[in-house]
């Protein structure tokens, strides 16, 4: 499993189940990405990397692709990029979507900015500052395993 998935099909997976704005696209794949540390210990993707941008956590990949979409605009499935998953790796996804999937971009955001992976990649900027800092994937890891409160795993 440990990173055979692109961001992109991540996030055609979500765009699948629902046409979305690019911010909340955004925080499914962080919530997905974060989770994936969190119960296998590994990345699901091939770009684990996310930014602590002023409204959360951000795919720069991701951000490139739908750059130049309104914010408001909802983005719809690219057919380009396969949902193929592996059994654990489509439980986590639906997991996430059952989880998050009901609330806005902007609920997600005052979300990430609650949670420790995103504030201590963030120690030493104003709230309003530009910052690029990676998140630390071992933050993101021991965070959400602290909070995780599921079945077996």
């Amino acid at each position: 499993m440990s990173g055979k998935y692109s961001i992109f099909q991540i996030a055609n997976w979500f765009l699948a189940k629902e046409n979305m704005p690019h911010k909340k696209l955004q925080k499914l794949c962080y919530y997905a990405v974060a989770w994936g540390y969190a119960l296998f210990d590994a990345p699901i993707t091939a770009e684990p990397v996310f930014e602590a941008w002023i409204h959360g956590p951000v795919s720069v990949s991701l951000y490139q692709k739908y750059r130049d979409y309104a914010p408001w605009v909802n983005l719809t499935p690219d057919f380009d990029y396969k949902n193929v998953f592996d059994d654990d790796t489509e439980d986590l996804l639906e997991s996430v979507w059952l989880t998050y999937g009901e609330d806005s971009g902007n609920s997600l955001e005052v979300l990430t900015h609650k949670e420790l992976p995103w504030i201590n990649a963030r120690t030493g900027f104003k709230p309003l500052e530009y910052c690029t800092n990676p998140i630390n994937t071992d933050d993101m890891k021991n965070y959400y395993r602290s909070i995780y409160s599921g079945g077996d795993s």
